[in-house]
């Protein structure tokens, strides 16, 4: 199969755009950060698309020739056609909910008209809004190829694209949507021994965030049993007896923990925020039962002799 229908070379030169428009460089505009991040969007939709079929991103011409290289027949001819960023925008938006293609396609018309046109292009958004909406989009076809904003930009960069998020209201709904859609995607290929090879390998039998405690809890995506992990103790419930003939002491309890972290092995989601989890109905905190050795700590954090 050519390259130019390679999910991950396609993936790779997403970053190598979306990281020109963040170069931190003082004579770079606006507009032409948005024109690199904009290309780079267009690029994550085609990445996407072609990590379900790259024939989804081939223009279907009369001889078949880009379809059939896209199918890794032929020869690979380098001057292959793909559709249009107006289709790959409406094809995103079927099969990555809640990608939203009129958002994506304003972005692409902005780019046009910043390219070949007479108009301000980007310059009618200002640039803080342009920046939540194209972070708001990017992260659901980072979903879809389970790859993370950190994949994209390195560590020293997600922040960044963070903020933009932090300030987009409707980001944590949609996010959220787009993880449980794209779980619920990768347990159907599982169940019907669908996945790829690659995917096979890449499926992890171990999720869990290494938090002091956890809890079962079902999974909002497939129904499986998945992990709840917390760290931060409330609601603390000590009990206990003392025989003073015999001297025995025992000590017990229960406690909250505030639920942090979701893992589900079954469909591969993870849910590392709160939000996330409050939004998904999973329980914002659980309960776990006390040892002596936690009671004492909690008698000693408190000043309980």
């Amino acid at each position: 199969m050519s390259m130019s229908y390679d999910h991950e070379a396609l993936w790779l030169k997403a970053k190598l755009f979306l990281n020109r428009a963040m170069d931190d460089d003082k004579n770079r505009s606006f507009d032409e950060q948005a024109l690199w991040a904009s290309l780079a969007l267009e690029l994550l939709g085609k990445s996407a698309l072609s990590k379900i079929s790259p024939i989804l991103i081939a223009d279907p011409t009369e001889d078949g020739k880009n379809i059939l290289a896209a199918a890794g027949f032929g020869d690979g001819d380098p001057k292959f056609v793909s559709v249009s960023a107006t289709t790959i925008f409406i094809r995103c938006k079927r099969a990555f909910p809640p990608f939203d293609a009129d958002k994506a396609k304003r972005i692409s018309a902005g780019r046009n008209e910043y390219l070949h046109g007479g108009g301000i292009g980007f310059g009618r958004n200002p640039a803080t809004n342009w920046w939540q909406e194209f972070w708001s989009l990017a992260t659901i076809l980072i979903d879809a190829q389970d790859k993370t904003i950190e994949d994209l930009v390195g560590g020293s960069r997600e922040d960044v694209a963070l903020t933009y998020l932090a300030g987009n209201k409707k980001y944590m709904e949609e996010r959220l949507e787009s993880l449980l859609g794209r779980a619920r995607q990768r347990y159907a290929q599982k169940v019907q021994g669908k996945l790829s090879e690659r995917e096979r390998k890449q499926w992890k039998t171990y999720l869990s965030a290494g938090l002091e405690h956890d809890a079962n809890e079902f999974c909002p995506a497939c129904g499986n049993v998945g992990l709840l992990e917390g760290e931060e103790i409330h609601n603390v419930r000590l009990d206990g007896y003392y025989d003073p003939e015999s001297g025995d002491i025992s000590r017990w309890g229960e406690a909250e923990v505030y639920s942090s972290y979701f893992t589900c092995e079954g469909c591969q989601l993870v849910l590392e925020q709160y939000e996330l989890i409050e939004l998904a109905g999973l329980p914002e905190s659980f309960t776990i039962q006390m040892d002596e050795s936690m009671v004492l700590a909690e008698e000693g954090e408190y000043g309980n002799d």
